[in-house]
């Protein structure tokens, strides 16, 4: 049997950083909640975007976009990780298990759902348009296994040079952008995808060693700099995309996003204090330590969760208002609470993947192997987050930077990836050669 969250947290060093746990819990929380919000669904079942209805909500974005903060927690933890665990391989499946383990389930089940659903010929109205969506938050998983694979090499840079290492990266997204915008340069946005996010990662790095010592300076630096970039720039308001836009801060990346990253680390370090007391206390981090055991299970099942609520509504002849008007916010509460509903129950039935398995013993073997691992892992979640499960059967493609990919070659290159490091995990554990 498991250990339970009660044993965990009992048996919690003092030496760790109960706070970082905090933000990673709350930061997935605030983003399913966001996700659930801003899915209007009107009465003819098509999903539109909340924030397009009602465009002055876009400035709550500002806040509310907290993949920012998730990726300052990942950096600090994979500092950590990697100090305490040198080891290529052994680093790499360490981390990714409980990622990917899950995440695999999670495709599997779906792309068999979408096989059967597509053969039957069910595969119309709100079914397809499910088939589409619940893909598209696997774009988080594909950023994070880039910023788990790259975190020996920055790492390095980090302890060498510190704040000039994130600086490097910072001045990096500087000049895409200008090549972006002012020479129009094609394709060369795509480099924010990594430019934006490490630096981002970067910022846990800093913070493991201490370095974070003006979070007000820096959250100042980061809300001017957001607001002076929106302002007279072409950078949009939302900090989120938007259909139909142009421009988007997040896809790619954009200088104003990580000016908005840069003002929410520091207002969660400036709220250090406070956050560091409430988390001391015993049935807050009983409750932490829970739903960080199962936090990657309901974010990768909140989307089909909402979706299934929506399709029984309909299928109920629950009238759908029209988004954004009055009845349609009264349905917001009892919404939410359904879909909450909806996700405990798949994560009763999935969370066994996530369960996290004895660390195998490090050795230097097998890194190469690792590596290759990953990079298939990060093309295949990537791809598949932009395709869909929609059109599994008739050769729909998206196009991943310039490679058009289908969602049958992704699966494929997501799942061979994650075998890949797991043979290179017991490789090295076992080192053998």
């Amino acid at each position: 049997m498991g250990i339970s969250a009660r044993e965990l947290a009992a048996a919690t060093p003092a030496s760790r950083d109960r706070y970082i746990d905090l933000l990673r819990v709350a930061s997935l929380a605030v983003v399913v909640l966001g996700h659930w919000l801003m899915a209007a669904v009107g009465p003819d079942g098509q999903i539109g975007n909340l924030l397009a209805v009602v465009p002055e909500l876009q400035l709550v974005t500002w806040v509310f976009q907290v993949m920012p903060v998730f990726f300052f927690v990942g950096g600090f933890s994979h500092a950590l990780a990697h100090r305490s665990r040198p080891a290529y391989a052994s680093f790499l499946r360490a981390r990714l298990q409980r990622l990917l383990r899950p995440t695999m389930v999670f495709v599997a089940v779906w792309g068999a759902a979408a096989l059967v659903l597509q053969l039957a010929g069910a595969d119309g109205g709100l079914t397809g348009v499910a088939l589409r969506l619940v893909t598209q938050p696997l774009w988080f998983i594909g950023i994070y296994l880039a910023m788990v694979a790259f975190t020996p090499p920055l790492l390095r840079l980090h302890e060498r040079w510190g704040w000039g290492a994130f600086a490097v990266l910072a001045g990096g997204a500087v000049a895409v952008d200008v090549l972006r915008f002012a020479a129009d340069v094609p394709f060369v946005e795509f480099l924010n995808f990594a430019f934006v996010w490490l630096a981002v990662h970067q910022l846990g790095f800093l913070r493991a060693d201490g370095m974070l010592r003006r979070p007000a300076l820096l959250a100042g630096a980061g809300l001017v700099g957001a607001a002076a970039l929106v302002a007279l720039g072409p950078y949009p308001l939302s900090m989120v995309g938007m259909p139909g836009e142009k421009v988007s801060n997040m896809a790619p990346p954009t200088l104003a996003l990580l000016c908005h990253g840069l003002w929410l680390v520091g207002a969660v370090e400036l709220l250090r204090g406070p956050g560091a007391r409430l988390v001391a206390r015993a049935g807050v981090w009983r409750t932490v330590v829970a739903a960080n055991g199962i936090a990657m299970t309901a974010f990768l099942w909140h989307l089909t969760a909402m979706l299934g609520v929506y399709g029984v509504m309909l299928r109920s002849g629950v009238a759908l208002p029209a988004p954004a008007s009055g009845a349609w916010w009264t349905q917001v509460p009892l919404r939410i609470a359904a879909a909450a509903v909806l996700t405990a129950l798949l994560v009763a039935v999935f969370r066994r993947f996530e369960a996290p398995v004895p660390a195998a013993p490090a050795t230097d073997a097998g890194g190469p192997l690792a590596a290759l691992g990953i990079a298939l892992a990060l093309l295949g979640v990537l791809g598949l987050s932009m395709t869909g499960f929609a059109g599994l059967l008739d050769g729909h493609s998206a196009t991943l930077i310039a490679v058009p990919v289908t969602a049958p070659a992704a699966v494929g290159l997501a799942l061979a990836g994650w075998l890949l490091v797991e043979r290179a995990g017991r490789r090295s554990g076992d080192g053998r050669r």
